[in-house]
């Protein structure tokens, strides 16, 4: 049993209770594996009743982002080249929530081909945000995000190209971390730019995410990216405070357009991170106003490349905006590519000088609040504004976690984003330990539409 007295299956028919009442409503699971969860939500009871514990997930039930491989289970992409895929194996990081314990009730949505921050695709539509279904859930794990929200699940994994895991974190007022790249395998995962992917926990509390991560966090030799960087078992540490930690204020680009209501509230956080002990220190990141373009360039190369046979194939498998937003990056140079990997390399220079002076970097994870779904801007356009804080990390490397930090007046949620030097995945959930420690932002969850 949890902290709240239920078993594993009471938990697990919690979750698909919360299914049943929100999904209508949000469209953010593909794949619902009820008598699956069941089965082995009874057999996680079987095993605590015996006094044996299969790991740190004991009878979570957890969601998968549906670009993430489970054998036997329909995996999409979220597209309609895949609308009837069904994997043979489990990805690497799926095999080890489920040894670890874990219940997997099913697959959460998310935008096509993971590419854009909608959370649109031709196979199941529109995810919505449940705190306005009105509006995007952010992406491209939107149905990882609003899954955790709604309480279908109490975990879930989804996907960080450029803020895929931050920024639905943010909108739909959970916690969401992106690990240093290299950290978490990514076998087994449909890619959008492998040189910027990576898998990632979203749960509401650090005290959750932090269980996840420890699990899926590990070398894969199978994976180009991945390196063999051991990771300590940090756990018994995230309480230990944040008394003097070196906290970073940029004053440029991660400002630019701030809705007024996420000013007020990223204000607060740092002054409640000062209250807890830390030194907030102003400093200057001018790459990073460049950093979006650049991030870009080797993106869409790794997306022309990866989808190269299906964009000249076009047709009704896509959903126009993705295909066009894919078919902008084509007319990107040989000498467009070439700048932009000398850039990262300076910006990976630029940041190493810049965490000399402080332990990690805050800023507001998005510059506004989210985006309505009837919104005529093109995908690219729209994705671009949404993503302005997060890329810059992702081309970095960094890890980055997104934690709750407040609400709009009407009621949207707003998320703090902080950034740690390479394999510093820990120190950041550390502070964010610290943070919701003396808050209460993420245990905040939305309400039915009042027609339900």
């Amino acid at each position: 049993m949890d902290e709240s007295g239920l078993s594993s299956v009471q938990r697990t028919e919690r979750c698909l209770a919360a299914i049943d009442r929100w999904n209508p409503h949000v469209n953010a699971m593909v794949t619902v594996d009820a008598e699956g969860a069941l089965r082995d939500a009874r057999q996680a009871d079987v095993d605590s009743a015996l006094g044996r514990t299969r790991g740190p997930l004991h009878g979570v039930p957890i969601v998968i982002k549906d670009n993430i491989d489970t054998a036997g289970m329909r995996t999409t992409y979220g597209s309609g080249f895949f609308s009837d895929h069904i994997p043979s194996e489990d990805a690497p990081v799926v095999t080890r929530l489920r040894q670890a314990g874990a219940v997997v009730l099913g697959k959460a949505t998310l935008h096509e081909f993971a590419f854009g921050v909608r959370s649109f695709n031709p196979v199941t539509g529109q995810c919505r945000n449940p705190y306005d279904p009105g509006r995007i859930p952010g992406g491209s794990s939107g149905g990882s995000g609003v899954a955790v929200a709604t309480g279908m699940a109490e975990m879930a994994l989804g996907t960080d190209t450029g803020g895929s895991v931050r920024i639905p974190a943010a909108l739909n007022g959970v916690s969401g971390l992106r690990p240093t790249l290299g950290r978490v395998s990514n076998v087994g995962c449909m890619p959008v730019s492998p040189t910027f992917d990576t898998i990632g926990p979203m749960a509401r509390s650090i005290e959750a995410l932090s269980r996840m991560f420890a699990v899926i966090a590990g070398f894969d030799a199978r994976d180009p990216v991945s390196e063999d960087r051991p990771l300590d078992n940090f756990l018994p540490q995230l309480s230990a405070g944040i008394a003097g930690l070196r906290v970073g204020l940029p004053r440029d680009h991660y400002f630019d357009g701030l809705d007024s209501d996420i000013a007020a509230a990223l204000q607060s956080a740092v002054r409640t991170l000062e209250q807890l002990g830390a030194q907030v220190i102003d400093i200057d990141l001018p790459g990073a106003r460049h950093s979006h373009r650049f991030a870009s360039t080797l993106i869409f190369a790794d997306v022309c490349q990866i989808h190269a046979s299906r964009v000249a194939q076009g047709g009704p498998q896509w959903a126009p905006q993705t295909l066009e937003r894919i078919r902008h990056a084509l007319t990107l140079s040989a000498v467009d590519y070439a700048s932009a990997v000398r850039a990262r390399e300076q910006w990976c220079l630029d940041l190493d000088r810049v965490f000399d002076e402080v332990d990690v970097i805050v800023s507001p994870t998005t510059a506004g609040l989210a985006p309505l779904i009837e919104d005529d801007r093109s995908l690219l356009e729209a994705t671009r504004a949404v993503t302005q804080n997060t890329y810059a990390g992702a081309l970095g490397k960094l890890p980055g976690l997104s934690i709750p930090c407040g609400l709009s007046h009407d009621g949207l949620p707003i998320g703090m984003q902080l950034e740690a030097p390479r394999w510093r995945d820990t120190l950041l959930l550390r502070a964010g330990w610290a943070y919701q420690s003396v808050t209460d932002w993420h245990r905040l969850e939305p309400r039915l539409p009042a027609a339900c």
